[in-house]
């Protein structure tokens, strides 16, 4: 029999490519989603099994981080290997417009989902995605262990997370890790995260749809990778013999600016002609620059990100304007990349 694994947050970007991957190691996949008037499986309908399909491998749940029992059952039920907690309000800008909604699920979520481990009494190993934002303004090169000093409410949900995932591991004896993921990106990325704005416009644009594009701050400073490469560090971090926190990233600096600018040229278009600054963009307590350290993943994990900021940014504009081209034709593509 292979392993088992539950997912929180399978319909996102990470979620749909980890578990893609797990599906491909021989694991049978049960992943959170949260219920809906309308469908959230867009990212894995290409991997969705029919309930009544025997030996189905990926198995969707209705859960949802803010449900401590409802965690509780579902973990005695499943009994899984591993649990990869990847659900959360995400959007940095949104956590200051949703504050309370983003410390709850982000924060307290994590929380409950360790303690419903915990109280389940299953054997497990637990993932939780944690992310540079909790660096925030403490200066680059970030690595594991640089102070903490977030600067939204999403970055300090974050925080809690962590320090909590620590707690857990420490008080109980858990298998439980964080893995400090720097921003990565793919055209499963969702369309308000700046990346995916950049590309889908560049692609809008240059088909005639639209003219302008609307940015904040272009003088921050990210450090971008791929993220299929990065769910496969997720998954080598639970097949440590020991449990440890992990910083994930390629070390390899770049504005939005850069960003934009590689993405338009790539779509043949000069950026300075159709982008223009809105302060709504902006967000109230800006991170200037994140750059990781991931030398001890590397070392250790053998985790060695391929993909670079400027390969990224040309493949997300590939993928959009083939997305676009398709949609136009009355057609559909899979996003496969």
């Amino acid at each position: 029999m292979g392993k088992t694994a539950l997912i929180t947050g399978v319909t996102g970007q990470d979620g749909s490519y980890l578990a893609e991957l797990l599906m491909e190691k021989g694991y049978t996949v049960h992943g959170l989603v949260r219920r809906s008037s309308t469908f959230n499986t867009e990212r894995i309908d290409h991997i969705y099994q029919d309930p009544q399909e025997p030996g189905r491998k990926l198995v969707l749940h209705h859960a949802d981080l803010s449900d401590g029992v409802a965690l509780v059952n579902l973990l005695r039920e499943l009994r899984p290997d591993e649990v990869y907690n990847l659900g959360a309000q995400s959007h940095v800008r949104v956590s200051f417009d949703a504050p309370m909604y983003t410390a709850d699920v982000t924060g307290l979520g994590t929380l409950r989902l360790l303690e419903a481990i915990r109280a389940s009494g299953i054997d497990t190993r637990i993932y939780q995605a944690s992310s540079s934002e909790m660096f925030g303004a403490t200066p680059p090169p970030q690595n594991e262990k640089t102070p903490f000093h977030p600067r939204s409410p999403y970055g300090c949900a974050k925080v809690y997370s962590y320090w909590s995932t620590v707690n857990y591991r420490e008080a109980y004896g858990m298998f439980a890790v964080n893995g400090i993921l720097f921003n990565h990106e793919s055209p499963r990325r969702g369309e308000t995260f700046v990346t995916r704005k950049i590309t889908r416009a560049g692609a809008r644009i240059r088909a005639g749809l639209q003219d302008r594009l609307y940015m904040g701050n272009l003088d921050a400073v990210r450090d971008w990778g791929y993220a299929p490469e990065y769910v496969e560090s997720m998954w080598r971090l639970l097949q440590r013999d020991v449990p440890d926190d992990y910083v994930v990233a390629t070390g390899v600096p770049a504005t939005v600016r850069d960003f934009l600018q590689a993405a338009f040229t790539a779509g043949g278009l000069d950026w300075t002609e159709h982008v223009l600054f809105d302060p709504k963009y902006e967000r109230p307590s800006e991170v200037d620059a994140l750059v990781g350290d991931a030398s001890k993943a590397r070392d250790l994990l053998g985790c060695e990100p391929a993909v670079r900021w400027r390969e990224l940014a040309e493949l997300m504009v590939e993928a959009d304007i083939a997305a676009l081209d398709a949609e136009l034709s009355g057609a559909r593509v899979r996003i496969d990349r």
